[in-house]
């Protein structure tokens, strides 16, 4: 789960990426001006940043250029917007952006670039060869201690890892004894969930798996009663 900040003055796309971001399981601030994107970056790291470039008090291309002028542009910066010409992209990535997404931006697109973004976030900076450390000796091997015996570093040896929160299984019993819409329902709500558990709450790929488009995918889960919550990360 990455810290995602989404800052467009239009309210309608704010509430549609932080719609679709949450149910791919990350955490969205929302800021609908330069001001509150200020604020909330001033307060908050993040992993991700989609900035408009098109803002009524300071557009995004300034406000990238002020973080990055200030040290706080420690994170991809993906910059939007429907009216920006290639210059004002070309611009905006020599200051630092990673990429920029033309409106009205299609889902997979959305999805793509925020993936990219956080892959690259996700790289360490790679030591030049003159400053780079000398590689650590590998420790000696440790002899594993006997059954019952304590370790060498004097703590019980380790229990194998539990889950505390299983996954669904794949076969589950049903009650055959119910009107057929009800069992259907059922056995739907059991099939949709047992596939976000397993594809670790991405919409994108249960849509895949189950064949549905993805607004129909939406629709249905929440006809069924399916909770969209971030919890399904932890199956």
């Amino acid at each position: 789960m990455a810290n995602i900040l989404v800052v467009d003055d239009e309210l309608g796309i704010r509430e549609l990426l932080s719609e679709i971001l949450n149910d791919e399981g990350h955490s969205v601030d929302l800021a609908e001006n330069a001001t509150q994107a200020r604020a909330l970056r001033a307060n908050n790291g993040y992993d991700l940043v989609l900035l408009d470039i098109w803002m009524p008090d300071t557009d995004g291309v300034t406000l990238l250029k002020e973080w990055a002028m200030g040290g706080l542009l420690t994170m991809p910066v993906i910059m939007m917007s429907g009216h920006a010409t290639i210059d004002t992209a070309v611009d905006a990535t020599r200051i630092g952006a990673f990429s920029f997404l033309e409106k009205p931006i299609t889902l997979q697109k959305l999805l793509k670039a925020v993936e990219q973004g956080l892959a690259q976030g996700l790289r360490p900076p790679q030591p030049s060869a003159a400053t780079a450390a000398p590689a650590p000796q590998a420790a000696p091997a440790l002899q594993p201690a006997p059954p019952g015996h304590a370790a060498a570093n004097g703590s019980a040896e380790a229990a194998p890892a539990t889950r505390a929160d299983p996954a669904p299984t794949g076969h589950q019993g049903f009650d055959l004894d119910l009107p057929l819409r009800e069992a259907r329902d059922q056995f739907e709500k059991a099939y949709f969930e047992f596939h976000l558990a397993r594809e670790g709450g991405s919409m994108t790929r249960v849509a895949e798996k189950t064949g549905l488009e993805r607004t129909h995918l939406y629709r249905k889960l929440r006809q069924l009663g399916v909770e969209l919550g971030r919890g399904k990360r932890g199956y």
